[in-house]
């Protein structure tokens, strides 16, 4: 099993956030990171309930605070199906973009290697506001 290390990043390059996820296999497709990453930030979540959710997705009900999300409603757990699929459409509506290996993939059926010394940096980008 290796540790595959991801990065939050802003456009700028800042590191919002850097977790280590244990992959079982070396090839997976976009589709199979987001959703192992999801499933993990969502376990880890769930079974501390800590104050604030750090993760890929803003949950329901929660407001964005330094560092993540605070959830407004306590000791209700976050449902996984609900974040990994706010995730997938995420990727699809270019709320971020994802480097493996410093390469951009552009669909969540690319395969990517994963192996030893693999990283993965998710680019979240910020909504233009006005209009």
């Amino acid at each position: 099993m290796a540790l595959l290390t991801i990065q939050d990043e802003t456009v700028a390059g800042g590191i919002l956030n850097r977790l280590e996820l244990e992959i079982a296999q070396e090839m997976l497709t976009v589709r199979e990171l987001i959703a192992q990453r999801v499933y993990q930030e969502v376990a880890a979540y769930n079974s501390r309930q800590q104050d604030v959710f750090q993760g890929l997705v803003q949950p329901t009900e929660s407001e964005r605070v330094l560092n993540g999300f605070r959830l407004l409603r306590q000791a209700k757990p976050i449902d996984t199906e609900t974040q990994l699929y706010k995730a997938l459409e995420g990727f699809l509506q270019n709320s971020y973009f994802v480097l493996v290996n410093d390469r951009q993939v552009d669909s969540l059926d690319e395969e990517v290697w994963l192996g030893s010394g693999a990283t993965a940096s998710f680019i979240k980008l910020t909504p233009l506001v006005g209009g």
